[in-house]
């Protein structure tokens, strides 16, 4: 809302309206030539300043008037101010039915003393800020006959039939401006507004006052045509900036003479009367509402709806990025949406709750992290929040049975390691392996139950499982990456002089006990059962029976679970294996790297 109040949201729409319209025109082909009343501008240029000089005498405006009028001109629009004109101009106006005056309603200036009030019109263009002309004032309703717009006289002198401004009148109201209509904010819209569709200079058929005077005029390019006349003189300043001014990029400011913009006005009008639409849109005040309602909702199901907070993001600059090309292509085609509120909408509402997810998110981790007691990845700390319904009562886990495949680590000949290293070489030694560990772990939706000395208790399917075969391959395929990650760290101690790294790896599928294990002042996630128990007696299983870097053994049951072994890998049966704790015999298999 704050935002909906600032001039910052007409600024940028007007730049974009800008930008687009100038392009409009870049390939625009339309000509001004297939108007039932084409248009010939008749300009006074520095030349003829420098010949005639300044001001112009009325005797000589009198004698290039009449010679128009000779060559057969529809309409002449005089738009040069002769409210104290000498008698030749007052007799003129008299005499010529298809000659109009110009008055000036903001600055109080009079027509051509004694012009009847249906040849007077006035020519009071409206500017945005910065004097660039966007909009036209077409008619003004409710008023005396001598109040008509410069095209709206000259188009009913010209063809003769008065009553165009009742047509006007009866369109329909979507037609024309509102206070907020496409990109504007409050602005003034009194009278019929429509956008002025503003082409780029030299549109029209152009003469020099001293062509007309010389007799040097052909007479197609006056007969059975509007005429307008007036100054197109820099030093006369009677220049007006446009869309295209902001992108002309010449040392002097770009703009487009009065004459000249009044000419696209007559133009558009007679466009406007034709096709019964004007030939830019602009959206209400309720289309702009619904549309940026509408991005707002778009903003939220961004930010609720994709399951990772990376794909909101990816999602809400892509739609953003769509919103603007439409709005953008749309304007080009005629059809003017202020973009700055409804992009705003959808980034602000969608940014907000992208927001939100990531501040909730590290919530869910932490919450996560303080209910477990260990290290699990943020991808399975989200899928257990998104699960929180189903596992967690008064604050923790509930106390559940679950099918999981556990996986036990232990380093081989830590102690004789000890003896050579001091305590922070040797941590450091440890954790580089425990390291490797643990993100093999984690990397596949395992979990890190706890830390043992030097190896580590990890679960894959606990507190939620991916399926038993597919927790049974994660697992695997973890012992197996830590597998080769230790072979490569090896290389990579022997030359830093450090003693090498071995581990054991056991690994056994079945069913265990979990939940919250302790009081409020320390809490653990405890995985209990002789699947636990298997695994580390398959870990701890013959020990001196190790010919590799890394020995990974696994169940039968594991290995009865398994969609097929990982590349490179050959499985080696031990046969059935009495371990310590249990009766019945484990059939054990070790899995073997083939690579070279």
């Amino acid at each position: 809302m704050a935002l909906q109040q600032s001039p910052v949201v007409e600024t940028a729409n007007l730049l974009i309206y800008d930008l687009a319209i100038s392009w409009r025109h870049q390939n625009n082909e339309q000509a001004a030539e297939d108007l039932p009343w084409p248009i010939t501008v008749v300009g006074i240029n520095e030349d003829d300043l420098k010949h005639y000089g300044w001001p112009l005498d009325d005797n000589l405006l009198c004698t290039a008037l009449q010679r128009l009028d000779g060559l057969g001109a529809a309409a002449i629009g005089l738009d040069l101010y002769r409210d104290q004109a000498k008698p030749c101009l007052q007799e003129e106006i008299k005499r010529n039915p298809r000659l109009i005056s110009i008055r000036n309603e903001a600055a109080n200036i009079a027509a051509i003393p004694g012009a009847p009030a249906q040849q007077q019109a006035f020519n009071d263009l409206i500017m945005d800020s910065g004097r660039v002309v966007r909009r036209d004032l077409m008619h003004v309703g409710e008023q005396e006959e001598a109040i008509r717009s410069l095209p709206l006289r000259l188009l009913e002198t010209a063809q003769q039939m008065p009553g165009l401004d009742q047509r006007l009148e009866q369109m329909a109201d979507h037609h024309w401006l509102t206070e907020q209509s496409g990109g504007y904010q409050n602005t003034d819209t009194d009278g019929y507004q429509t956008m002025l569709p503003v082409y780029p200079p030299g549109r029209y058929p152009s003469l020099a006052l001293r062509d007309v005077m010389e007799n040097t005029v052909e007479e197609d390019m006056i007969r059975g045509r509007v005429v307008l006349i007036g100054h197109v003189a820099r030093s006369l300043r009677d220049l007006f900036g446009i869309p295209h001014s902001r992108f002309d990029h010449s040392s002097q400011f770009f703009e487009v003479p009065g004459v000249e913009l009044h000419g696209q006005r007559l133009e558009a009008l007679q466009r406007l009367l034709q096709n019964q639409a004007p030939q830019i849109t602009a959206a209400t005040s309720w289309q702009r509402l619904m549309l940026m309602l509408a991005m707002g909702v778009v903003g939220i199901l961004i930010a609720e709806r994709p399951t990772r907070i990376r794909r909101s993001v990816l999602l809400l600059s892509a739609t953003a990025a769509l919103l603007s090309a439409g709005v953008f292509v749309l304007t080009l085609e005629g059809i003017w949406i202020g973009l700055t509120m409804p992009l705003s909408g959808l980034v602000l509402i969608g940014g907000s709750g992208i927001l939100g997810r990531g501040v909730q998110s590290q919530r869910h981790q932490q919450e996560m992290r303080r209910l477990l007691g260990q290290t699990s990845s943020p991808a399975v700390a989200e899928q257990l929040w998104d699960h929180r319904e189903d596992l967690i009562k008064d604050g923790r886990f509930e106390g559940r049975e679950q099918y999981v495949t556990v996986l036990f680590t232990d380093t081989c000949n830590f102690t004789g390691v000890s003896e050579q290293l001091s305590p922070s070489a040797l941590m450091q030694w440890l954790n580089r392996g425990i390291g490797i560990s643990v993100n093999a772990v984690t990397s596949r939706s395992g979990m890190v139950n706890k830390f043992t000395g030097d190896g580590m208790l990890a679960v894959f399917g606990a507190p939620v499982s991916n399926g038993m075969a597919i927790d049974a391959d994660h697992a695997v395929a973890a012992a197996i990456d830590i597998q080769q990650r230790i072979t490569a760290l090896n290389t990579a101690l022997k030359k830093e002089g450090c003693p090498c790294l071995r581990m054991r790896i056991g690994i056994h599928s079945g069913p265990v006990l979990t939940g919250s294990l302790g009081s409020s002042e320390r809490l653990e996630y405890a995985v209990i059962g002789d699947t636990v128990n298997c695994a580390s007696r398959l870990e701890s299983l013959q020990k001196e029976r190790q010919d590799g870097v890394v020995r990974v053994l696994l169940s039968a049951e594991t290995h009865s679970l398994l969609h097929g072994l990982p590349d490179q890998t050959k499985a080696e049966p031990w046969g059935a294996i009495s371990v310590k704790g249990r009766q019945e015999a484990l059939e054990v298999v070790e899995l073997k790297s083939t690579a070279p």
